[in-house]
């Protein structure tokens, strides 16, 4: 025991000396730890709704504890599985379309040679990202509108359709364009970290390639993608975590007109709906549950994926 005792001390001082050398970084950090602690820690004690008959006028000690009372009326309620469905259906299609088309993207953006307009291209793909939704869901509004629509105007001008088409007011379509929607406002900004990944890919691969007979798509499968493998995973895993979070905003604007509500009401819609907009006493506590559902969903989501991505070998979070 007393031959270990220096070691712990002189550990105990290093620690001591490397704090009092980086003390001004410590201060800066101190004002995002007391922001995130007051937005994004406290407002969990919130949580406790979901297992309260919560009322505003009383006091957290007065309120009623029915534990999870209000989970077990989720799974009975159609139009929580309805909004399940369609956050999980929407979740997935929004996760495949993004990773498929940010990576191909990516792939073909970094076989161009011509600087100038490989720049030109970047610059433009990354400017729907900076626009608000808001604007989006408007621009998409006035292109699939029926009266004087570009799309539309296109469609019957090529004869591929007779009349215009109600594309918001189909059901069978509303999924497609909100995934499509996403691809267009996120898939230039999405690519940045695989073009990033690419720039540390030894040229001398591509060049023993070429050597090889190896032809730019062959290069692209054999080198580029095996190259920058462990950067899709990790950010598989994040985005995992947010196959639950199908957006609020895209769906709530794109199905306000009520035609498509059977496949645009998402979790949060949900929530929103019956929390806020709810007459009932358990509307808040009913809300919350709905949400902290989500949450865990997520949670449990990103772990396995964390898991699994350490059993077969690749790299993972922590």
């Amino acid at each position: 025991m007393s031959a270990r005792t220096p070691t712990i001390t002189i550990e105990k001082k290093t620690f001591l000396q490397r704090a009092r050398t980086q003390k001004e970084l410590i201060i800066i950090t101190i004002p995002f730890i007391v922001f995130f602690f007051i937005f994004s820690y406290y407002p969990l004690w919130g949580l406790t709704m979901a297992f309260q008959t919560f009322r505003p006028h009383l006091s957290f000690w007065e309120q009623e504890w029915v534990g999870f009372h209000h989970f077990r009326n989720l799974f009975n309620d159609r139009y929580f599985l309805i909004a399940l469905r369609n956050t999980l259906a929407m979740g997935i299609i929004n996760l495949v379309l993004h990773f498929v088309t940010a990576i191909a993207f990516a792939l073909f953006l970094n076989e161009l040679r011509l600087k100038m307009y490989k720049r030109i291209v970047q610059s433009i793909s990354y400017l729907p990202h900076f626009l608000s939704w808001i604007i989006v869901c408007g621009l998409l509004a006035s292109m699939l509108s029926m009266d004087d629509g570009i799309i539309n105007n296109i469609l019957i001008a090529l004869g591929i359709v007779d009349r215009p088409v109600h594309w918001l007011g189909r059901p069978e379509y509303f999924w497609g364009i909100v995934g499509a929607s996403n691809v267009w406002k996120s898939m230039g900004w999405n690519s940045i970290i695989y073009l990033a990944a690419m720039t540390a890919i030894d040229p001398a691969l591509y060049e023993a390639a070429a050597v090889d007979g190896c032809g730019r798509f062959g290069r692209m499968w054999h080198i580029t993608l095996p190259s920058i493998k462990s950067t899709i995973i990790v950010l598989l895993i994040l985005n995992a975590g947010w196959i639950l979070n199908a957006s609020f905003e895209v769906p709530y604007i794109l199905g306000a007109s009520g035609l498509v509500r059977g496949v645009s009401e998402t979790i949060d819609i949900f929530v929103l709906r019956r929390g806020f907009g709810s007459l009932s006493v358990i509307g808040y506590s009913y809300g919350t549950a709905a949400g902290m559902f989500k949450t865990v969903v997520s949670l449990i989501v990103i772990t396995l994926c964390n898991k699994i991505a350490g059993w077969v070998g690749e790299d993972k979070l922590i």
